[in-house]
């Protein structure tokens, strides 16, 4: 006799019940990976607030002074940080996703539970990191303030969620996208260090959107849904930057576009994904 087990609803379909119904699973994931990276650390989680202060210091001699590229009457130090608070959620949920299934295949062998979890898990781990580095920012941010640089903060900071969910959004869509495709073409696990990195200085962190004059790069830069997370937040607190709400709609419609379809492949591969690895 030959049982023969089946998903039980077709590939396009997604359970959301499901994954309410694991939520307890959700937690315990989230505290497993922030337990695991704090352990057998000297420094623990201050080690979040060094790597970005150390590469705002590296990006400050080296593009603000050495390059002397012109970012206007802000700060070297907090037009840079102010761009990589933003772009480490990104990266860190991209990349977190991008090894959800491989990483986790040993578990996803033995035990049943909704794949998507461990992804999703990544959004909220990354969501602690963010607290961390955004709170360093704020503390240099208003220092600045109080000396009489030349930061105004202004209304558009009230779309400081919208970007801080725009990110989450973006780096769980690219993060299945890549984790799909992982399974079949395990070149992307080496690959992926090096398209964040090209991919970052591809976002005006380093560099104000506004050098880009040319016609077709400034299509092709803002076409990258992140320079628009990057200049629309920097505006809002040293208001400075482009605000052009023809990119934000244009990088929130590609943001969908990759989550949405990113959950539907992600869906359809791990229904057989275990017959792969």
């Amino acid at each position: 006799m030959v049982t023969e087990i089946r998903a039980g609803q077709p590939w396009w379909k997604i359970n959301v019940r499901e994954l309410v119904e694991y939520r307890d699973l959700l937690m315990l994931l989230v505290k497993r990976d922030l337990t695991a990276v704090y352990k057998q650390t000297i420094l623990g989680p201050l080690w979040f607030v060094i790597q970005p202060l150390v590469t705002t210091v590296v990006f400050t001699v080296i593009f603000g002074t050495v390059a002397q590229i012109d970012v206007g009457e802000v700060p070297h130090f907090v037009f840079y940080m102010s761009g990589l608070v933003f772009w480490n959620y990104f990266a860190g949920i991209l990349n977190h996703g991008a090894g959800s299934l491989i990483s986790n295949s040993n578990v996803l062998k033995k035990v049943y539970f909704p794949r998507l979890i461990i992804p999703i898990s990544g959004v909220i781990t990354q969501l602690a990191h963010l607290g961390l580095n955004f709170l360093t920012f704020l503390g240099f941010y208003v220092w600045y303030l109080w000396q009489g640089a030349g930061l105004e903060p202004n209304r558009w900071l009230l779309l400081l969620p919208a970007l801080v969910l725009q990110c989450a959004l973006m780096g769980l869509g690219f993060g299945l996208w890549v984790s799909s495709l992982t399974i079949k073409y395990r070149d992307l696990k080496f690959a992926l260090p090096f398209l964040i990195q090209l991919w970052m200085y591809a976002t005006p962190i380093v560099y104000p959107a506004a050098l880009v004059v040319t016609p077709l790069y400034r299509k092709i830069l803002w076409l990258n849904p992140m320079t628009a997370v990057v200049e629309f937040g920097r505006h809002g607190f040293t208001g400075q930057g482009s605000v052009y709400l023809g990119g934000l709609a244009l990088s929130w419609g590609v943001t969908l576009f990759m989550l949405v379809s990113g959950l539907l492949l992600f869906n359809r591969v791990q229904r057989t994904f275990v017959d792969t690895l």
